[in-house]
């Protein structure tokens, strides 16, 4: 069976990681404040981090954020909102399943409220019937959060080109999300690869779009826009396991990136 670019730039991204190596200096045991910094931080590959995340920012100079503007520009709000809520529709089983692997059924049942409205009442997801009309928001929920409710630990921070800021949980948790898709078992036809790139893509473009301000901010204002994406990837990541967050808010997934299913607030 032929590689998928998804699945490429997943492995890609951990053989990185293994080869290219690089920890971040351990503070001395006797320095026990810099050694609580040094477990807070939980970045022992940050020398290796921050190369690969001026890889990512290369990449979002010349390709991710123009894509991201023209977007933009050149479809409405209106239109943008009909692509985020039909894109959201697709989520939606899988957000279930988590839901169910949570032993959450009060929001596995809203959950599946919400796929059943959207998909007819919605046109398909186009319309978000069950938010506007029956008040019942969505939320988001991944591998990688069911995991972090299962007790399995988040690993050592990382940052993957595309896919953004992450964990070693995370990113297992975004491989378990492939496998676990429809589209990785539907075979290598035309018509689905056409459908599997084109989610891709519109997902891709969704995303970027929906962090144009976050991200401008964060490098305009920060003396360290690394160190700070890091620490929201945590808080926000560490919120959204503890369903702390508002649903009517909206919610970046894993940061600049690409890799989860969860969704940044609309803006414009």
């Amino acid at each position: 069976m032929p590689i998928r670019p998804n699945r490429l730039l997943l492995a890609l991204s951990l053989v990185a990681l293994v080869v290219l190596g690089g920890c971040a200096t351990r503070p001395p045991a006797d320095d026990p404040e810099a050694m609580a910094e040094f477990r807070q931080t939980n970045d022992p590959v940050e020398p290796l981090n921050r190369t690969l995340y001026a890889v990512h920012q290369g990449l979002d100079e010349y390709l991710l954020r123009p894509v991201a503007v023209g977007y933009r520009e050149v479809l409405p709000r209106p239109v943008r909102l009909v692509v985020r809520n039909f894109l959201g529709n697709l989520r939606t089983p899988a957000i279930l399943a988590n839901d169910i692997l949570q032993g959450e059924p009060r929001r596995a049942g809203d959950t599946a409220g919400r796929f059943l409205i959207n998909s007819t009442l919605g046109v398909g997801g186009l319309f978000d019937i069950a938010r506007d009309h029956f008040n019942v928001p969505g939320h988001t929920e991944d591998y990688g959060q069911t995991f972090a409710v299962w007790g399995i630990g988040e690993g050592p921070y990382l940052f993957v080109p595309i896919i953004g800021p992450s964990n070693a949980r995370d990113l297992v948790g975004f491989g378990v999300g492939i496998v676990a898709d429809p589209f990785f078992w539907l075979g290598q036809g035309v018509v689905v690869q056409a459908l599997s790139y084109s989610r891709a893509g519109a997902t891709a473009m969704d995303t970027r779009e929906g962090l144009i301000e976050t991200l401008d901010e964060v490098q305009r204002t920060s003396l360290d826009p690394y160190a700070t994406l890091r620490s929201g990837y945590r808080q926000n990541r560490a919120a959204q396991i503890g369903n702390r967050l508002d649903p009517r808010s909206g919610q970046a997934g894993m940061g600049t990136g690409f890799g989860s299913s969860g969704r940044a607030a609309p803006t414009r």
